[in-house]
């Protein structure tokens, strides 16, 4: 079962902060990110969570 993520995450287009439930991926660094889509525009949100 894959982790997942329930918080704040940035959206850069709309320029405001949204509630989702994003997928947890660490990437090439050790770094946990957590991976969503904002509900209001699609575009892809991403926000760093810290060391795997």
């Amino acid at each position: 079962m894959a982790e997942t993520f329930e918080g704040e995450h940035f959206c850069v287009k709309c320029r405001e902060k949204r509630t989702v439930t994003g997928e947890v991926v660490v990437n090439a660094k050790g770094t946990r990110m957590s991976k969503a889509k904002c509900p209001v525009c699609g575009t892809n949100l991403n926000r760093i969570l810290g060391k795997a």
